[in-house]
């Protein structure tokens, strides 16, 4: 891998489509529930520059990749967006609708890689777009996507994961569950310093590539 234009022309649309869709996604499924406050911030759009947050989304993966390319590492992107803002106690029905506005995110990145499965097939030498850059980029698609599907999915909050479980187990529970939440991202960190989070995270993959391959029969 090398820093060159044609590179990072291929990793940024991949990247910049998955976060601006998937934070995009809470805000709307939360207004569909109740809550405007996402709307009323202005991060209900497909505007990227709303969305991405400077260390979570720029340097930090910038850091992994430069990581990887000066030591030869396996590469593993990990990042984050500017969080959308969700007033939990203007939903219908918090404790359920919760479950639905978390649940939106990790969902839109599945349905992202589907279309960049659907590219792939397009763009391959016997598609009818057949490309050698559209055909990397819908490798890179895939792959973030699922990976970021796939991070949000593990069961520790803030991640939207850990809201879900939070909505789904009984109250006395999913209350002692949600107040792990301050502690969230210094947990995710130490996976990743460990090396556990890549393990934690590859079932996750491993099940959304069987769905994409039975959805697309690829």
């Amino acid at each position: 891998m090398n820093f060159s234009f044609e590179t990072i022309v291929l990793w940024a649309v991949p990247v910049v489509f998955a976060i601006t869709l998937h934070e995009a996604s809470h805000g709307y499924i939360a207004k569909m529930f109740g809550d405007r406050t996402a709307e009323l911030a202005g991060r209900v759009t497909l505007n990227p520059l709303k969305h991405i947050d400077p260390i979570g989304t720029i340097l930090v993966p910038g850091a992994l990749v430069a990581l990887a390319v000066f030591t030869k590492a396996p590469l593993f992107i990990f990042g984050w967006a500017k969080p959308v803002p969700v007033n939990y106690a203007n939903l219908r029905r918090p404790k359920r609708d919760m479950i639905w506005v978390a649940g939106a995110g990790p969902l839109a990145n599945f349905f992202m890689a589907f279309l960049w499965v659907l590219l792939l097939k397009a763009s391959a030498p016997s598609g009818v777009w057949a490309s050698d850059g559209l055909y990397q980029m819908g490798q890179i698609g895939v792959s973030v996507n699922l990976m970021l599907m796939a991070l949000n999915l593990l069961p520790i909050p803030p991640l939207d994961g850990g809201r879900i479980a939070v909505g789904i187990l009984p109250n006395a529970a999913g209350y002692a569950l949600s107040r792990v939440e301050p502690y969230g991202f210094m947990i995710i960190l130490v996976l990743l310093a460990v090396r556990l989070l890549d393990d934690l995270m590859m079932p996750l993959v491993h099940g959304g590539q069987f769905l994409l391959r039975a959805l697309t029969g690829s």
